[in-house]
């Protein structure tokens, strides 16, 4: 495994992270949580994310049952949560959002969930229009300060409001974000490559990324249609069925086919291509893995041993494959 620093912060992650968005308790129980987390974790994995709406809050029960259960010692892993939409199915005004109320009553649940005495780190899941950024930065530096988070960070904010969160943290002595969690595959790219540009440069931001397979079309499953035991097919996720069946998703399952013969010709997967395409980029502190399949989370990890062979011609070619 390879380590990178979460931007200018002190904290070393593994480039390949695993997450347990989707798959705890929809598609794998506490067995197979068990599995997965002890095969990422022998594999030098040492972050773990989780989020409060996953599965209702369920994901993160399993997960920590699992790291309970596994004993890993604390001091050796990193475990996330992230705070906007609730853990309930239907949340009241004061369960959900970025208020201070519901951010400090959610990181108590997600530790209490987790089984853990604090949170490595804590993310903002959305920007929330109806709280003032001043009101969330305050409360997550309060977080820092009662030792109950270790560092703070945004997931899909837009670059202004990041910028905002930071002004606001300096003119008043309170903590800054240190990460941001957005998508990233080689579908989805304007926001890492370009919009954030400046928070690397101005302000040393770290990447979480998630979805580094774009729905799964990046392992080239959906070529001759969706697998019956698929993620898009879970009942919740009509969403995610939509985005691989209309146009942009055919052509994207279209643009993998092109890329398989590149796969082949490097001896690797096309699973693996993409994966390691994504820690290309050097401001990428983490992807995140997700696998619903012991086998899955195995043929992943294998993409970091295939970094070396992604030249300048390899990836010249990946840009033309996909456009």
């Amino acid at each position: 495994m390879e380590y990178r620093r979460l931007g200018k912060a002190g904290l070393k992650l593994s480039v390949l992270s695993f997450g347990s968005w989707v798959t705890f308790k929809n598609q794998l129980d506490d067995r197979q949580a068990d599995q997965c987390l002890g095969t990422a974790y022998d594999a030098g994995v040492n972050f773990f994310d989780n989020a409060e709406t996953y599965a209702a809050g369920q994901s993160e029960v399993i997960m920590g049952r699992a790291l309970k259960r596994l004993g890993f010692p604390r001091d050796s892993y990193c475990v996330s949560s992230k705070v906007f939409f609730g853990s309930r199915s239907a949340p009241l005004p004061t369960q959900r959002g970025l208020s201070r109320k519901h951010i400090m009553e959610a990181c108590h649940q997600a530790m209490q969930r987790l089984q853990v005495d604090y949170l490595d780190l804590y993310f903002c899941h959305r920007p929330d229009p109806d709280t003032p950024i001043e009101e969330t930065v305050r409360a997550m530096h309060d977080l820092v300060q009662q030792g109950k988070v270790l560092y703070w960070g945004t997931s899909e904010w837009p670059a202004e409001d990041i910028i905002a969160a930071h002004s606001i943290a300096h003119g008043l002595y309170l903590t800054p974000p240190s990460m941001e969690q957005p998508q990233y595959n080689l579908f989805v790219r304007q926001r890492v490559e370009q919009e954030y540009a400046p928070l690397y440069r101005d302000y040393g931001m770290g990447t979480t990324v998630w979805s580094p397979l774009a729905s799964g079309i990046l392992t080239g499953k959906y070529s001759r249609g969706i697998p019956a035991d698929s993620r898009v097919n879970l009942a919740g996720y009509e969403w995610l069925k939509e985005r691989v069946e209309n146009e942009e998703g055919k052509q994207r399952i279209t643009a993998t086919d092109r890329l398989k013969s590149v796969a082949r010709e490097l001896d690797m997967s096309v699973t693996q291509l993409a994966l390691a395409w994504c820690l290309k980029n050097p401001n990428v502190s983490s992807v995140i893995l997700g696998a619903s399949q012991l086998q899955q989370l195995r043929e992943n990890l294998g993409a970091l041993a295939q970094l070396a062979k992604l030249s300048a011609e390899v990836m010249q070619r990946i840009e033309k494959a996909i456009r």
